[in-house]
């Protein structure tokens, strides 16, 4: 266990100020500050109340993470933050906060891909990634079918979203139902006293000529809305747990339907599935039985694992340790539309390594 590099991991690329601290594959602390209520209000995330959250949680989130770790800041092998996908102003506090922290304690700094922190995060579960890994991703800005041959250097997506993303639409669909925000837990909350054959809502992409990968949830949302409006215009109450039910039914039948038949193409006999919605318990179910009935093992951290967190970007920043891959360099900058295919962002390995003796030398000696 000694031996397993000692990585901290700092994630803010939207609402969630998450610091996680791993060693190797397991887990030491996870802890998050969410700015979820500040933004409740505006029924979503507003990018500047964010960014203004984050640097308000940063140093105290992280305090925390290495008290409930048991750990010292110096006993660290690596920091890794993400630098991508995400909110621009949040992502560059992370960033920011890392490369202080990195180039105060003389340790290497590790960019990596929030998408694929998502998939890593699996390996505090259940053990090591097999390879390929097939992932679906499911979240408030992200639908992504993703196939990992290994998951700091070679991620190839198959599909993603083309409109809306699935939690976004959980979003939409919770205010024009005036259920508040966020919307996937809410919804999830009154669909399991709703019919999910009550209401026959379209599923998005999934024609004979439809692109089998890819999602699209934006007429979908169109459609339950206009039934909404339709029932209100009507003078009629809108059957709230039925239209929840039926609305989250249609999304996981194409998201799991999808997912299924990826592995199949693709001859992998597991699926992984994280991001924010695979909290969803029908998602979870849905997906269990079609996995089963296909012989797919399914692969599903718990839900505090499958939304934003620190310890997801810890957990892929210790892959890169223990593979030694390149560490980033300072110039190290917030990509918000960093490609799924680019795991990590390195830099060259000899001025790096320069940084880190400089940082020592003005430290310790």
């Amino acid at each position: 266990m000694a031996d397993e590099p000692l990585v901290l991991g700092i994630e803010t690329s939207c609402d969630e100020t998450g610091v996680g601290i791993v060693r190797g594959t397991t887990l030491l602390a996870d802890a998050v500050a969410s700015s979820v209520d500040e933004h409740a209000r505006f029924g979503g995330v507003v990018p500047e109340v964010a960014s203004r959250a984050h640097l308000e949680a940063m140093v105290p989130t992280i305090e925390r993470a290495l008290k409930e770790a048991g750990v010292s800041a110096r006993d660290l092998d690596g920091i890794a933050v993400t630098a991508g996908p995400g909110l621009a102003g949040a992502l560059l506090v992370g960033v920011s906060a890392a490369k202080a922290y990195a180039y105060a304690l003389g340790k290497p700094l590790y960019g990596v891909n929030h998408l694929a922190s998502h998939i890593c995060v699996d390996q505090l579960e259940h053990g090591p990634l097999p390879e390929p890994t097939m992932a679906l991703l499911v979240s408030g800005g992200h639908s992504s079918l993703l196939l990992s041959a290994d998951i700091t250097s070679d991620v190839r997506p198959l599909g993603a979203t083309i409109d809306d993303a699935a939690g976004e639409a959980f979003d939409k669909i919770a205010r024009v139902l005036n259920l508040g925000f966020p919307g996937g837990p809410v919804i999830d909350r009154y669909a399991r006293e709703g019919d999910p054959a009550a209401i026959a809502f379209p599923r998005g992409l999934t024609g004979p000529r439809d692109p089998a990968y890819d999602f699209s949830f934006s007429g979908l949302k169109t459609a339950v809305a206009r039934w909404i409006e339709a029932k209100r215009a009507a003078g009629e109450e809108v059957p709230v747990r039925d239209v929840s039910a039926s609305f989250q039914e249609a999304v996981v039948d194409v998201l799991t339907r999808k997912a299924v038949r990826a592995c199949k193409d693709e001859g992998v006999d597991h699926l992984m599935i994280g991001g924010g919605v695979a909290a969803n318990s029908r998602l979870r179910a849905l997906a269990q039985e079609r996995c089963e009935a296909a012989g797919i093992r399914l692969r599903v951290p718990r839900p505090k694992l499958c939304t934003d967190n620190g310890a997801m970007v810890a957990a892929l920043g210790a892959e890169m340790v223990a593979r030694n891959r390149a560490a980033s360099d300072w110039d190290l900058s917030a990509d918000s539309s960093l490609p799924v295919t680019d795991p990590h962002v390195p830099g060259a390995a000899h001025s790096h390594d320069h940084v880190h003796e400089t940082a020592r030398e003005n430290l310790y000696t």
